[in-house]
């Protein structure tokens, strides 16, 4: 059983599809973003079968689910929804913070993971971002997905954005996303690259532009997950 929206899209809007078996919590979030310009709540669903079905009709820009759902979990549905809607990006939305859960969630092709206890403003600067091509991570789990990333030894390759020019990173960005991959903090960058801390965080400014993310976490995510830097 769903529920669509009656409120007319508008053109410029990302438009949004909640599965969420909690019928209270699909209603808040519903009340919640019909404050919110720019983003449209196309169709909701309360568990995954219902939702992958609307989700192959509607092909929403961004799919807000939980990972709990009754009959098939998140999980399965994430695997379906890439092959049924590819260009629908999948964002988490849970209460549920395991290392595991993060980890399968970011492997299968989410492209955020978001506690409930998220506020309204910042899970609407996610949709927004995501849509967008960003990735996020809670700060409650950013540690967890570092550990994806982390070996003994890394040796670093890593390439420019090649499908707009407005993008791409200069020769100094790709050696500051190095760095920022790593770890370091700007006043490290700035030490090892031989700039002021000014700069270095001038061209850690610019890469979170050229991103498309609100934070340096969500930067090295997408930088190792697209193949940016790549071990």
């Amino acid at each position: 059983m769903y529920s669509m929206t009656f409120k007319k899209p508008s053109v410029s809007a990302v438009r949004v599809m909640i599965i969420e078996d909690y019928r209270l919590t699909r209603v808040g979030l519903r009340c919640s973003f019909e404050k919110v310009d720019g983003i449209e709540i196309a169709a909701e669903a309360q568990n995954a079968k219902d939702g992958i079905e609307i989700i192959k009709k509607l092909n929403p820009d961004v799919v807000l689910m939980d990972l709990g759902l009754p009959g098939m979990n998140g999980f399965e549905a994430m695997e379906i929804i890439k092959k049924v809607s590819p260009n629908t990006k999948i964002i988490i939305l849970t209460a549920h913070d395991s290392e595991e859960d993060t980890r399968n969630s970011f492997n299968i092709g989410a492209s955020a993971y978001c506690l409930k206890d998220t506020d309204i403003t910042t899970l609407s600067c996610v949709i927004k971002n995501v849509a967008k091509g960003a990735f996020w991570v809670d700060s409650a789990v950013a540690s967890t997905v570092f550990k994806m990333f982390e070996k003994p030894k890394i040796n670093f390759q890593y390439r420019c954005y090649d499908n707009d020019e407005n993008k791409k990173l200069t020769p100094r960005e790709n050696e500051v996303l190095k760095l920022l991959v790593e770890g370091k903090s700007n006043t490290e960058i700035a030490k090892e690259l031989f700039v002021s801390t000014h700069t270095a965080k001038a061209h850690v400014c610019s890469i979170l532009q050229k991103f498309c993310v609100q934070d340096r976490v969500s930067a090295a995510v997408k930088a190792v997950k697209e193949g940016l830097v790549t071990v």
